[in-house]
């Protein structure tokens, strides 16, 4: 946090730091990025939908462990870097529908990683990425509630990976290379679950909004926090406010405190209370989430487009390294015939109950008056 230009000015009457506009700010408003705003692209058809919907080449060799009800797997007795073209198409699959699944002890290399990741489409690339294949992801000692009164990105929160992006990332995969024995775990929310808990009247507004996703606040940060130079211009994408899953057909909450500013169908203090609403929302789904302490050589794949994660804070002194590689998702969308999952595990029980009562042949034969 002392790379911070606030830390540089301090007020004479309380002794702490001014808040310094970005426009008067040398580290700021001197940066000319080097690459020009990107293009909508058209991925290629999502890898898991060319998937056995039972994964048999997946789970035959390993063991599937739910972590709770709603979000996380772990698979154990498998190594990432043996996965077939199949069941790495499996994979995806499960990534789907649990959202995050963990393994341990990978033997996976970094250049390993990035060609594995290539199955599933173009590797997309963090604005503050300078190797164009993974980022490096390090641990976060920032005591966050004090920098957000300096730097207006809320960094420490939940977010999907660069949703502001006009394609945001699809899968996004992490291995841990260095990690401290106690600390820096990650936090994982289901965007399925987000929406199956709201009421049926907010879930009929919201599905008529646009979520304002923005990079403006991480760029000012990345700038004066880190000290990097972002790689493209701030951009502002409006993307539903639910969006629907392109391979599991289900809603899912598309709003993040990380990036997301407020609703452009909106006013201003409109947008504010719904966002306060949202922040209490996400931060409140215990029953949705699922927390990972990592360990060397642990790795996590989720979806972005149905889970929001962030990392937890501590005061490690150890190492905290790891390896992210994301491809391009398609451009978020809705589709009003979608359903949400807990509509759809209703719909199929209530059909499958009505399957049991429905008495076959025999029974109508034997039933039948002579």
């Amino acid at each position: 946090m002392a790379a911070l230009e606030s830390r540089k000015h301090i007020s004479q009457d309380s002794g702490f730091p001014i808040t310094i506009h970005p426009n008067f700010s040398e580290k700021i408003k001197d940066h000319v990025p080097p690459e020009p705003p990107r293009k909508e692209i058209f991925p290629d058809k999502d890898r898991a939908a060319f998937a056995d919907p039972d994964k048999k080449a997946l789970l035959a060799g390993s063991k599937r462990v739910d972590l709770t009800e709603s979000i996380g797997t772990v698979l154990e007795d498998i190594q990432l870097s043996q996965l077939s073209p199949q069941q790495l198409d499996e994979l995806a699959l499960l990534v789907n529908e649990r959202g995050v699944v963990f393994f341990r002890n990978q033997d996976l290399t970094t250049d390993q990683q990035e060609r594995l990741f290539e199955h599933y489409g173009t590797l997309d690339r963090h604005p503050a990425q300078k190797d164009v294949r993974h980022v490096v992801i390090r641990g976060s000692r920032d005591d966050h509630r004090e920098v957000m009164k300096y730097t207006p990105w809320p960094q420490g929160d939940f977010h999907a990976d660069t949703s502001f992006e006009i394609n945001p990332p699809s899968y996004s995969l992490l291995r841990m290379e260095e990690h401290p024995p106690l600390g820096g775990d990650t936090a994982w929310v289901s965007g399925y679950g987000l929406y199956d808990t709201l009421s049926d009247a907010l879930k009929k507004f919201v599905e008529g909004l646009h979520a304002v996703h923005t990079s403006r606040l991480q760029y000012d940060t990345i700038l004066d926090l880190w000290g990097v130079g972002p790689n493209r211009a701030p951009i502002d994408s409006h993307h539903p406010a639910i969006r629907t899953h392109p391979v599991t057909g289900l809603k899912a909450l598309n709003v993040n405190p990380g990036f997301v500013t407020g609703f452009a169908e909106l006013k201003k203090y409109e947008s504010d209370k719904l966002l306060d609403f949202f922040h209490f929302h996400i931060h409140s789904a215990d029953d949705h989430s699922v927390r990972w302490k990592w360990d060397v050589g642990s790795a996590a794949m989720w979806d972005n487009r149905c889970v929001l994660h962030r990392v937890i804070p501590g005061t490690y002194e150890a190492p905290r390294r790891g390896i992210r590689t994301t491809v391009f998702g398609e451009k978020p969308y809705f589709d009003p015939a979608s359903e949400g999952r807990a509509e759809r595990e209703a719909r199929l029980k209530k059909a499958s109950a009505n399957e049991s009562k429905t008495p076959n042949a025999e029974e109508i034969a034997i039933n039948t008056p002579a």
